[in-house]
């Protein structure tokens, strides 16, 4: 395997548009035709579908992490930065993908399964970043770009450069899907876990 079908191999995995898929598979409708439109889970639970909004979250985090090991096995030479390579691939290719004229998701979750793959104590410190600022901040697009954030920062403190490096620029393309949560952020406006609009629940922009 070269390393461009490591790379073409990430890619179609990371395309893989499970929110999309499950939603109609269990009849909750298009969900490019929902909410925000967005394929991740967090517009998946807009539907109200709780189960298909967690198996989109699971599945979304295990495109990144296949990659990783699927590197791992059949281009062990490569080490950390084929690992890297294969990872980042999925990643552009949740939020390119090219089945949905590259309009993906956010890639929140699949850089978390990534992450755990590469080295779990940096996927622990995403996972941790992101749990706990949505926790307390109740926003969830908030919490996903500083556990995105957080992910090269830790990769860099505990002695993985090449990771951190990837990672960085990973972190960079999640602010840039979320540029218009961003928005919303410096305008006052992005909705809250649980605040009500137009008399139903909302649930964020991650």
């Amino acid at each position: 395997m070269t390393t461009l079908s490591l790379i073409a191999m990430g890619y179609l995995l990371g395309s893989i548009p499970f929110g999309v898929i499950l939603t109609r598979l269990f009849g909750a409708g298009d969900l490019r035709q929902i909410g925000s439109g967005n394929i991740g889970a967090t517009n998946v639970l807009r539907t109200g579908r709780k189960g298909l909004a967690a198996a989109t979250l699971i599945l979304d985090g295990a495109k990144g992490a296949v990659a990783v090991v699927l590197a791992r096995y059949f281009m062990p030479e490569l080490g950390e930065q084929g690992a890297m390579i294969a990872g980042a691939a999925a990643m552009i290719g949740h939020c390119y993908p090219v089945w949905l004229k590259f309009r993906g998701g956010k890639g929140v979750a699949t850089l978390l399964g990534l992450a755990l793959a590469l080295a779990w104590p940096i996927g622990l410190v995403f996972a941790a970043v992101w749990i706990g600022a949505v926790l307390l901040l109740r926003i969830s697009s908030l919490g996903g770009m500083l556990g995105a954030v957080a992910a090269p920062v830790a990769a860099l403190a505990l002695g993985y450069p090449i990771y951190a490096i990837g990672l960085a620029g990973l972190a960079v393309i999640v602010l840039w899907r979320h540029r218009e949560n961003i928005a919303r952020l410096r305008a006052g406006t992005e909705p809250r876990i649980g605040a009500k609009k137009d008399g139903s629940k909302e649930v964020g922009g991650a």
